[in-house]
C-alpha cells in the first residue's frame, strides 16, 4: 500500500519557493551585480516562471534588499558569542570561527556585499549608517573592556574588526583565487587548518590572554 504523503501548506509552498528565490537571486547578485541581474536570470536559475518572483518580491530592489539583508543578519548574529565571552581568545576566537564558517557556507551572499559596498552602499548605505554602526560601536565597546582589563594589547578596536572582516571574508570574496592557489576546494580538513592559523595569528598578535 502506497504510503500517504501529506500534501505541502500554503506557508509551505510559500517558504519553499522563497528558499528556491533567495538562492537563486543570491548567486546572480554575486555573479552579475545588481546591474546586470534580471528577475528572469533569477527565475530560471530558481526553476519558477518570472510572475511567482513578483509575487513574492515587488521587483529586483526589493530582492536584492532581502539577500542583503540576509547575509547582514548571519554576520550580526556570529558575534553573539562575543558578548558572553570572558575574554578575547573565547569571543574573538568563537567571532572567527563563526566568520570562516559563514565564508565557506554564504560565500555568494559574501561577495553580493562586498560588491555593494566597493560600488558606495547605492542600495544599502542605510544598513551602513545604522544598524552595523551600532553593532560596531558595541564590539568596540567590548574590545575596550578587556583592554582595560589587561587581557589583551591596547590596539584601536575599530582596526581590530576591520581586519577581523577583511581576513575572514577574504576566503568568500576571493575564493576562486585561493581555490586556484589550493589546487581545488578546500577540505574539511584544510578549512580547520584555515580557522586554526587565522586564530592564532590574530591572538596572538593582540597579545590575547584568558
Amino acid at each position: 500500500m502506497a504510503e500517504n504523503v501529506r500534501p505541502l501548506r500554503r506557508n509551505e509552498i510559500r517558504q519553499h519557493n522563497e528558499t528556491l528565490i533567495l538562492q537563486a537571486a543570491e548567486k546572480v547578485f554575486a555573479e552579475a551585480g545588481f546591474g546586470g541581474a534580471t528577475m528572469q536570470l533569477i527565475a530560471d536559475l530558481a526553476g519558477l516562471p518570472k510572475a511567482n518572483l513578483h509575487y513574492y518580491f515587488a521587483s529586483k530592489e526589493d530582492l536584492y534588499r532581502q539577500v542583503v539583508q540576509n547575509i547582514f543578519d548571519i554576520w550580526l548574529h556570529a558575534a553573539d558569542s562575543m558578548d558572553q565571552a570572558s575574554g578575547p581568545i573565547e569571543g574573538i576566537g568563537a567571532y572567527i570561527d563563526a566568520k570562516m564558517e559563514i565564508s565557506r557556507r554564504h560565500a555568494d551572499g559574501s561577495k553580493v556585499w562586498a560588491s555593494e559596498v566597493m560600488h558606495g552602499a547605492p542600495v544599502i548605505q542605510d544598513y551602513l549608517e545604522t544598524t552595523l554602526r551600532d553593532w560596531t560601536t558595541g564590539r568596540a565597546g567590548l574590545i575596550r573592556r578587556w583592554i582595560d582589563e589587561g587581557k589583551m594589547a591596547a590596539v584601536d578596536p575599530e582596526h581590530l574588526l576591520y581586519m577581523l572582516w577583511a581576513t575572514t571574508q577574504h576566503y568568500a570574496d576571493f575564493g576562486h583565487q585561493i581555490e586556484t592557489l589550493n589546487g581545488g576546494p578546500m577540505t574539511d580538513r584544510q578549512w580547520q587548518a584555515a580557522k586554526d592559523s587565522v586564530k592564532s595569528m590574530i591572538l596572538r598578535g593582540i597579545g590575547a590572554t584568558e
